[in-house]
């Protein structure tokens, strides 16, 4: 409403300045004070507004969320798949958590170890959703991929794997 309000005052100033002759000699000073004016009043409703804003209100505490620490796996095993690089992973996640276990990644690294000598040969993060109640276990099923090259496979492989992030929500 304000803006409607100044819209039309600096149509009039234009109009009369274009009109009469003796108004556009003044036309430069009124509309100098005129936009003096309005920033001055900007700044003030500006300033106002800001001295009113209230600090936001903490948000109340929640209950200690789910670590990876409370997720453990069990039963892993590793058995090659189709595909020369793919393999498919099972076990079983028990929560040790109060709350509910929504989500896992496991990250796992592949090594070929033929006698004793360790040779990295990749790594892959797999997202397994899997809800599991605080306290309870499930199966869990997923695939990874490993970069090695067709006709390479491992001889000797060695799996390190490990739980690098965790989703839970409280039960309802």
């Amino acid at each position: 409403m304000l803006w409607l309000i100044v819209l039309l005052v600096a149509v009039a100033i234009v109009y009369l300045a274009a009109r009469y002759s003796r108004f556009r000699n003044r036309a430069e000073l009124v509309l100098s004070i005129a936009v003096a004016l309005g920033l001055s009043i900007a700044f003030v409703i500006w300033l106002s507004e800001r001295g009113n804003q209230q600090p936001p209100a903490p948000e109340p505490t929640r209950p200690a969320g789910l670590t990876t620490k409370d997720v453990a796996l069990e039963g892993v095993s590793f058995e090659r798949n189709q595909s020369e690089r793919s393999y498919r992973v099972r076990g079983t996640v028990r929560n040790s958590s109060a709350l509910a276990l929504e989500y896992f990644r496991l990250t796992v690294t592949l090594e070929d170890c033929p006698g004793g000598a360790c040779e990295r040969i990749g790594d892959d993060t797999a997202l397994i959703l899997v809800r599991v109640p605080g306290g309870q276990s499930r199966p869990f099923e997923t695939f990874l991929t490993f970069p090695f090259r067709d006709g390479e496979a491992p001889t000797a492989p060695k799996w390190t794997y490990e739980v690098s992030q965790v989703r839970g929500a409280a039960t309802r």
